[in-house]
């Protein structure tokens, strides 16, 4: 069995009930640290997708493997701070979905410079960005609502 096909569409009001189920995994939330201050809450999940959605300067995409959905991606931000950000449904990750996902989404916005932000720990987003061509511009700390604590940070950034 070869990799699976990874292909990036618009965002589908019948996607969002998957993307909250990957974006309040307990240990999914843990992993990326800077999270919303309450991942199961559904209205808050649900009013921040509704903005992201009616936006003009975000572009965001539903990520599939095989045709299935299995995370999002996209690009946010003011023009000269544009951040990419991504999620993979849990019971994805190892398989380099992440990384083809941002590739997609990488030549598909083709502006420059892009900006990333990493737990330090986090090794999965870290190389997945590394992959990319991001490069580390800086450190941070900051407090992660996913842990309840100050959390070290890695800045990336691709030129």
């Amino acid at each position: 069995m070869g990799a699976p096909e990874v292909t990036l569409r618009e965002v589908r009001d019948s996607d969002l009930p998957l993307f909250f189920a990957y974006m309040s995994d307990p240990e999914s939330v843990r992993t990326a640290a800077f999270t919303s201050e309450d991942p199961g809450d559904r209205p808050a999940f649900e009013a921040h997708w509704a903005r992201i959605l009616d936006s003009r300067t975000v572009v965001m995409r539903t990520v599939l493997a095989d045709g299935k959905v299995v995370g999002n991606a996209g690009v946010y931000g003011s023009e000269g701070d544009r951040q990419v950000t991504y999620w993979i449904d849990r019971s994805h990750w190892g398989r380099g979905l992440a990384t083809a996902a941002l590739r997609a989404l990488l030549e598909a916005v083709p502006e420059r410079p892009l900006h990333a932000r990493a737990a330090a720990d986090n090794a999965g987003s870290v190389r997945v960005l590394q992959k990319c061509g991001f490069t580390v511009t800086g450190k941070d700390r900051g407090f992660a609502h996913a842990r309840g604590e100050l959390t070290d940070e890695l800045l990336f950034t691709l030129g």
